[in-house]
């Protein structure tokens, strides 16, 4: 399916950095909280990750990119605020995007 470039410059994808990692074991598929800051603008959101390959000491303090402008959604007891991007791969589950070099949370992915 072809898509608009409109419509591709509507997904907000920002760069965050993860501060936090919780466990979330009401989670139907294993899945850590994440708490993620995105910089002034934007400030913290929350999401629910199924990356739980990744170690929570891997995580905290590492870039990620996410959608930002999705709205809310409700993962059991847990409200997901974004969504964090990863490719999807058949033996590892999701591998997450991540910017190569260091850049400041909120920097816009276009």
């Amino acid at each position: 399916m072809t898509i608009e470039w409109a419509d591709f410059e509507r997904v907000d994808m920002r760069v965050g950095r993860v501060v936090e990692v919780a466990d979330f074991p009401e989670a139907r598929r294993p899945a850590w909280k994440l708490t993620i800051d995105f910089g002034a603008q934007i400030g913290v959101r929350r999401a629910s990750a199924q990356i739980t390959h990744y170690a929570r000491e891997d995580l905290e303090g590492t870039l990620v990119v996410a959608v930002v402008n999705f709205p809310p959604k409700q993962i059991g007891p847990f409200r997901s605020e974004c969504l964090v991007l990863g490719a999807l791969d058949d033996e590892k589950g999701v591998v997450l995007l991540r910017p190569d070099a260091e850049v400041a949370p909120g920097d816009r992915i276009g």
